[in-house]
């Protein structure tokens, strides 16, 4: 006992608190196999960059699609009436959800897109890559912030809708709307950080928007019955993702669809899964983001 007391003594304070500030630091650096507080971090950043400019994110996106309603409105009145699977509906309220539909995808897609493009154009991407986030946690917040994005327009272009008298927005099934309306989020939002970790300026981003992601959706069946549509373009139509999304969306609200809504749920389902791990892989092996 008397050799071991000497020696344990001579340690000194400066030794204890040396020995403290390592264990602090050790307890600091430990943030296990999930970093909560980095992901919400991350997650409200990307929500606080799109409300701060909401004229231009959230309330833009809505007008525009309210203009849409009040022009085709205007233009056929209550006389639109379909025919072959929308038999005797009115065209007003088959047209509404799938503009709904257009405005996820657009805003989910803009969200991500625009934001990583900035990030690489201003070099501030290290921002979020020197944190200890791993891959899966930077894809979950940048996708979550797309996802907040789409569907915050969504729901407040479908009451600007129903609370204008433009068309009726009564709901049918609820989980089809979920599931569609989550989905699509999830793809576009994909997309967009795809296409944003991609291009290296505006230009590049500009044309995946005018020659990918604008065609898919205008063709997809938005404004129109695709049943009208002749072969060929008819089975491209079945071949266009956005489709599924607008046509299974769509069923929430109208109950009738033109196609199968579980190979909806199957082809939405699967491109969220493969187009997440796309992003996962970009931000797992710093594709374009790391020198």
């Amino acid at each position: 006992m008397t050799d071991i007391a000497p020696e344990a003594t001579s340690l000194g304070p400066d030794s204890t608190s040396s020995s403290r500030s390592e264990s602090s630091l050790r307890v600091i650096r430990q943030y296990g196999a999930f970093n909560g507080l980095g992901l919400w971090t991350l997650y409200k950043r990307e929500v606080g960059r799109f409300l701060k400019v909401w004229m231009q994110t959230v309330f833009a996106p809505v007008v525009t699609t309210l203009l849409f309603m009040t022009v085709f409105k205007l233009a056929f009145g209550d006389r639109g009436r379909l025919t072959g699977d929308f038999d005797g509906l009115n065209y007003n309220d088959f047209l509404a959800p799938g503009l709904v539909v257009m405005a996820i995808l657009q805003n989910a897609f803009q969200n991500t897109s625009s934001s990583l493009v900035q990030a690489k154009f201003n070099s501030t991407h290290v921002d979020f890559l020197m944190p200890p986030l791993s891959p899966l946690e930077l894809t979950a917040g940048f996708l979550g912030g797309a996802i907040t994005r789409g569907l915050i327009v969504a729901v407040i272009s479908a009451i600007g809708i129903e609370i204008s008298g433009l068309a009726d927005m009564s709901v049918v099934h609820i989980w089809p709307i979920i599931w569609f309306g989550m989905t699509s989020a999830i793809v576009l939002g994909a997309l967009g950080a795809m296409g944003g970790i991609w291009a290296d300026k505006f230009d590049h981003l500009s044309a995946v928007t005018n020659f990918i992601i604008v065609p898919l959706t205008f063709l997809s069946g938005t404004f129109y019955d695709i049943k009208v549509m002749q072969e060929p373009f008819l089975t491209m139509a079945h071949l266009d993702p956005f489709f599924y999304m607008i046509d299974g969306f769509r069923y929430g609200f109208l109950g009738v669809a033109n196609s199968s809504i579980a190979t909806g749920m199957w082809v939405t389902g699967g491109l969220s899964v493969v187009l997440t791990a796309g992003v996962w892989w970009m931000f797992r092996t710093g594709y374009k983001l790391k020198a």
